[in-house]
């Protein structure tokens, strides 16, 4: 990747009136809604935005297919490309520049492509936190497990920490890469601040929150992350997946009367930053959000 500097997010749109065309490279995310919300978006700002999905699963590609997708969105005359599993860390070699926030996460789920470079951000983080501000207020932050540590579980553990989480302790079916993480966390909020899982149960056991970044849940790989006789009435529980909205996992806490969190408010504020980084343009949130909500209840 050539030298990053940071982007300049004042400046990356065109004025009201005029077209915008935006995409989104991931794997089954034939029921996304973000292109609805950017869609829906700008029609009330006055701009035409053509959101386009890029799905690789019907496809039948890869995250080696990036440089070609890239590639071809910057000869169409794209204004910049969300990012989804699996390639938001993938995507980053083919940038020329990262945000702080993206070069600090170590992934990227929105590419502003502008002026012949292609500019990687990070919009994940802080639409996690600001779903969770508003969905959890209150929550003891004490001790945090949460289950995966690929690029979406590195938003949301940047964003659990920022949120004051004393002790964030990672697990992931690579165990290495909750270590990495851990290490690369502690370097930017402090030596302790996170760890790798030991043993799971017993790190569950003294938690007072659990947060769950894996495809598990999802309608295409439904079921559970972990055993149910692990949860405890004690933790509060928050999600990032929003297919279903409703996931096994926070079905069962709630029947435990854990208070939980679904994946809506993540989706919502990090689309609400991308369509600023997009257009140039200040989205209005609580109408975004409101968009959301209608499209999840009348499916």
């Amino acid at each position: 990747m050539q030298e990053r500097s940071h982007a300049n997010t004042q400046d990356a749109g065109p004025e009201r009136g005029r077209s915008v065309l935006a995409g989104l490279i991931g794997a089954g995310i034939q029921r996304s809604l973000t292109p609805a919300m950017h869609e829906r978006e700008g029609d009330a700002q006055g701009l035409r935005v053509l959101y386009q999905k890029i799905d690789l699963t019907p496809l039948g590609l890869g995250v080696e297919a990036l440089p070609e997708l890239l590639t071809a969105a910057e000869r169409m005359g794209f204004a910049g490309l969300n990012i989804t599993y699996p390639a938001k860390q993938a995507v980053i070699p083919h940038l020329d520049e990262l945000s702080d926030d993206a070069r600090a996460l170590g992934a990227v789920n929105t590419v502003v492509l502008r002026e012949g470079r292609r500019i990687g951000h990070n919009t994940d983080w802080w639409g996690f936190a600001e779903g969770f501000r508003r969905g959890l207020p209150g929550a003891q932050m004490t001790r945090v497990v949460q289950l995966g540590a690929g690029g979406a579980g590195a938003a949301v553990a940047h964003a659990l920490l920022t949120l004051g989480t004393a002790e964030l302790i990672l697990s992931d079916v690579e165990p290495s890469r909750a270590q990495d993480l851990a290490a690369s966390l502690c370097e930017r909020f402090g030596a302790g601040r996170a760890r790798a899982a030991g043993d799971l149960q017993a790190d569950l056991a003294s938690a007072t929150g659990l947060t769950h970044c894996t495809p598990t849940g999802m309608d295409k790989l439904p079921g559970l992350p972990l055993p149910a006789e692990w949860l405890q009435s004690g933790l509060w529980v928050a999600e990032i997946v929003y297919f279903p909205l409703e996931t096994e996992l926070l079905r069962r806490a709630r029947a435990l009367g854990c208070r939980t969190l679904d994946g809506g408010g993540m989706a919502v504020f990090q689309a609400v930053e991308a369509f600023r980084l997009f257009t140039g343009l200040d989205p209005d949130a609580e109408r975004m959000r409101r968009h959301f909500t209608e499209m999840t209840s009348a499916s």
